[in-house]
């Protein structure tokens, strides 16, 4: 097999993987326990600025390090290594949008037990935002889609290149 037939394939892999969770975000899937820990460590990451950004750092992290991923290969000019990362922005969105949408059911297994705050259940309270829960979770899962799809446009453009930069799948 030629170089593009495997990217290509591997891209094919990845976005069917990638819409199925789409599709379903509500399923547990693979890469959510790595976001899981990802999510945990950016409370301590934003805890020196403040309650309210301490609370959201968890969603925020979690959409920011594979976003900083992207950005390394994009500026290494590695586009289909950023474009296969970008399908982990874009289901990292999904997971955050599942965790929006349960802030007035307070349905989802918190980490800490009955005693943990839901964060988004604090965050859109605290905003005044509660009653828009459902538009916001709808807004974030549209825009973790959007990714996907996004993701799968790019790794398959890039896995046809001919250029390729040293180092790079």
């Amino acid at each position: 097999m030629q170089r593009d037939t495997i990217k290509t394939a591997v891209a094919v892999v990845a976005g069917l993987y990638f819409l199925w969770c789409a599709y379903d975000p509500y399923q547990w899937h693979l890469i959510d326990g790595v976001n899981l820990v990802i999510h945990e460590a950016g409370h301590v990451v934003f805890m020196p600025f403040g309650e309210l950004l301490t609370v959201a750092g968890g969603s925020l992290f979690q959409v920011i390090v594979p976003a900083v991923f992207v950005a390394y290969f994009y500026r290494r000019g590695q586009m289909y290594s950023a474009a296969l990362v970008l399908f982990w922005v874009g289901e990292s969105l999904l997971n955050v949008s599942v965790y929006a949408g349960d802030a007035l059911d307070l349905q989802l297994p918190l980490l800490g037990g009955e005693d943990s705050i839901h964060d988004w259940n604090h965050l859109l309270s605290s905003t005044g935002l509660l009653p828009s829960t459902r538009k916001i979770a709808a807004a974030i899962r549209i825009a973790g889609t959007l990714s996907i799809f996004a993701a799968l446009f790019f790794s398959l453009k890039h896995a046809r290149r001919e250029e390729s930069v040293a180092g790079e799948f």
